[in-house]
């Protein structure tokens, strides 16, 4: 509980530094728990690792056990988390507002095992957004569920991110990189390799975009060993989400909440790493952001 309550502080205070409106959506009676307490909240129990809504009740402190109830705080969370992404758009921005290298990767998320896929329900309510097989090269393996799209700055702060299907490629999310970004160096694994992308992304945004050539792409130019040793901070990133924030256990049964579970641990880590700053600490050393 008290690490419950120094997290929810600390993130509290933070939200209110770059935030001044206390509440986000039009209701007709006001809460007792205001929308930016409610995420500070939603932080504060991903990075203490409480990832049940029915563990977090059962630690609550008693000051904000009587302000909301579990079934009243599943539902604002989700509406939220929107505002919440948005949050974290502005808490990356005060931690490093401009960069002109970036890193681009993907991250698998099962839903379940491939042999369980066809009697599963999990997030299977609409078709658009329902579950489908993937294949992770790096891991070398098929699975069943979604993929998450992220672009991070090269000292490890996450820009951009998106959930889609398993199966999408990951050349695909360029789509959207190319209208978030501009005048900038963004370097991808094989998976982004592709001479036609390389070229729109150019001439759209004056994206360069760097990739490790293929085997047999003897006229291409080798890819600089400095590009291939900061790739590994998304990948880092990707494995602080694994173990810290237990980002692919899944506890939800619709796309919206495996959404708003995503959107939220990222943020905490995002606001992890500003109060890192703030103090003047490595601000990837997330298990060291609060004594």
């Amino acid at each position: 509980m008290g690490n419950l309550q120094k997290y929810y502080t600390c993130f509290l205070s933070l939200l209110h530094e770059i935030e001044p409106k206390n509440n986000f959506i039009k209701q007709i009676r006001k809460p007792k728990l205001s929308d930016k307490e409610l995420i500070a909240l939603s932080l504060a129990a991903e990075a203490s690792g409480i990832d049940s809504e029915l563990l977090l009740f059962q630690q609550l402190p008693d000051d904000l056990l009587h302000k909301i109830e579990r079934s009243v705080y599943n539902k604002r969370r989700r509406r939220l988390s929107l505002k919440t992404q948005e949050l974290q758009q502005r808490l990356a921005n005060a931690v490093i507002a401009q960069e002109f290298h970036l890193l681009i990767d993907s991250m698998p998320i099962e839903i379940c095992r491939p042999s369980r896929a066809k009697r599963s329900r999990v997030c299977s309510q609409y078709d658009e957004s329902s579950p489908d097989f993937g294949y992770c090269a790096a891991q070398k393996m098929y699975y069943f569920g979604y993929k998450i799209h992220a672009v991070c700055t090269h000292q490890g702060v996450f820009k951009a991110f998106d959930l889609t299907k398993a199966s999408t490629h990951d050349i695909h999310y360029l789509n959207d990189v190319r209208e978030q970004f501009e005048h900038c160096i963004l370097i991808g694994d094989k998976g982004y390799l592709s001479r036609a992308w390389q070229a729109d992304l150019f001439e759209h945004s004056a994206i360069s975009l760097c990739t490790p050539p293929k085997r047999n792409q003897t006229t291409e130019k080798p890819f600089p060993a400095v590009y291939r040793k900061a790739r590994k901070r998304i990948e880092t990133l990707f494995s602080q989400l694994c173990d810290q924030f237990m980002i692919r256990r899944n506890y939800a049964k619709s796309f919206a909440g495996l959404a708003t579970r995503v959107v939220a641990k990222i943020t905490a880590l995002t606001i992890i790493q500003l109060h890192n700053k703030n103090l003047g600490r490595n601000i990837n050393r997330l298990k060291m952001g609060f004594p």
